[in-house]
């Protein structure tokens, strides 16, 4: 039996999922198997997986059921002490698995290890850095604040922590994996690889492009782990929502410039300033709020030959709030 069972969830993903593989197949640590949930893909995803020889990698399929269904789906196949999944677009360093296990290995009472993730493009070319946060030991507060993992192809899982938390929740749309690290922390400690070892595919078929979907989704999660924490959680509410909003508000910009788009970009700007009214007092909200006006107003073409506006980059660095240095002390250190 092997040590880890690695899951990818796949669906349509022709263009991708080769080099997925080779990603998770080319790992420094090789006690692995590799379980292909394919749900119902209509391209030719499968026939490109079946030409790959490697006795570690393991096919089933079924009729369509989504993300989370087929990370379920996975997990019931999956015979090893740890659980690590991948999207079919995503890819990971070699030495992913390696310096994770060691972390869980290190700090037995640790049940999850994540590392940093970078954004890739559609050619797989570097994008840009993810929030690069490290936090250990209890992090439910941290993790509530913001999504510090960002990703479903991050972590590394004790078996049986699954095992306690129950599998992912197939009634969300979206958030799945938000979800389903939350009710983790809330019961485990985490352990920081500091070190980007996701490569986090961006394109315009991710579901976080989805931004209304995900805006409902993550909402629902938020107060349901809101709703579960202790009465320390309390104060977290309004700088989480700032924080979903400022999320949601670069989201809506990186995707396809249009004026729908804009005009959502605008109404999560606004959600943003409500719960965190500092946000006018920086110069940031400026280049938002000229970029919502651009992306409204401006006809697309004359809209794609500003290439001074496309760099959404530094904007999203600018966007994004810090941890408070309160709670980056409050989670107890592993390690």
């Amino acid at each position: 039996m092997s040590l880890i069972s690695v899951i990818i969830p796949l669906y349509n993903s022709e263009t991708t999922i080769q080099e997925t593989i080779q990603s998770v197949l080319s790992q420094t640590f090789s006690d692995l198997e590799l379980i292909i949930i394919n749900d119902g893909s209509t391209d030719s995803s499968l026939e490109i997986v079946s030409q790959i020889q490697d006795p570690r990698l393991q096919v089933f399929s079924y009729p369509n059921g989504g993300l989370a269904v087929s990370r379920n789906r996975g997990l019931s196949h999956a015979s090893s002490e740890y659980i690590s999944f991948i999207d079919a677009d995503d890819l990971w360093t070699p030495d992913k698995l390696e310096l994770q296990l060691k972390a869980l290995t290190k700090n037995p009472q640790a049940a999850v290890a994540y590392s940093w993730s970078n954004c890739i493009d559609e050619s797989s070319q570097f994008l840009r850095p993810g929030c690069h946060i490290t936090a250990n030991g209890n992090v439910f507060a941290q993790l509530l604040l913001v999504n510090f993992l960002e990703n479903g192809s991050n972590p590394l899982i004790r078996r049986q922590a699954l095992s306690e938390v129950g599998n992912f929740d197939e009634s969300l749309p979206a958030a799945q994996d938000w979800d389903m690290w939350l009710r983790l922390a809330a019961k485990f400690h985490f352990v920081a690889i500091p070190k980007p070892q996701i490569l986090y595919r961006v394109s315009a078929q991710s579901m976080s492009t989805n931004v209304l979907q995900l805006e409902r989704a993550s909402l629902q999660v938020m107060e349901r782990a809101l709703a579960q924490a202790s009465e320390s959680c309390d104060d977290l509410k309004k700088p989480s929502r700032a924080n979903l909003y400022k999320y949601l508000t670069f989201k809506a910009l990186e995707g396809s410039s249009v004026p729908e788009r804009g005009l959502t970009a605008a109404r999560f700007l606004w959600q943003s300033l409500i719960n965190d009214p500092t946000l006018l007092k920086t110069r940031v909200i400026w280049k938002v709020l000229l970029k919502i006006v651009l992306v409204t107003f401006l006809p697309q073409q004359q809209l794609a030959a500003m290439k001074q506006l496309s760099d959404i980059r530094a904007l999203l660095v600018h966007i994004k709030t810090p941890l408070p240095s309160d709670l980056m002390s409050s989670g107890s250190e592993v390690g």
